[in-house]
């Protein structure tokens, strides 16, 4: 999934961050949460974590939701999801970084009450990313 993950933004972007930047040791509960997605099947159909980026801080990371899966609320359940168990671990804020032509990323984050903030990442550049944050 996160290979997936990788290659849609690499088309839109013409590059994209390694999925490893963030190891996976990183969304171990408590301190973070890694989900799935399935659909009635068992296909994996999206994905997305949360980790602790500062105290009472955290991060959406690798929220992905694949084409074909788009539009039946998918994404909406899993950013649901992945802030109810942030607010459970005690967490009063989450943020994110997404892309500047995500407009579907854009438009969930927002819709949710993620409102833009400063870079919090250094040597972003702020005509392509994106960065957004909401108390919990």
């Amino acid at each position: 999934m996160l290979r997936e993950f990788r290659a849609s933004q690499i088309a839109l972007y013409g590059y994209a961050d390694d999925p490893s930047d963030t190891p996976a040791g990183e969304f171990v509960p408590p301190r973070g949460l890694f989900l799935l997605a399935r659909d009635p099947v068992g296909q994996l159909r999206g994905c997305g974590g949360w980790h602790v980026l500062n105290p009472g801080t955290g991060e959406i990371k690798r929220m992905y939701v694949q084409p074909e899966a788009r539009g039946r609320a998918l994404g909406r359940q899993l950013l649901r999801l992945l802030e109810d168990d942030a607010r459970d671990q005690g967490l009063d804020h989450m943020q994110l970084e997404t892309g500047a032509l995500n407009c579907a990323a854009l438009a969930l984050y927002e819709a949710h009450g993620y409102v833009p903030i400063p870079p919090y990442r250094p040597g972003r550049n702020p005509e392509i990313n994106r960065t957004l944050r909401k108390r919990l």
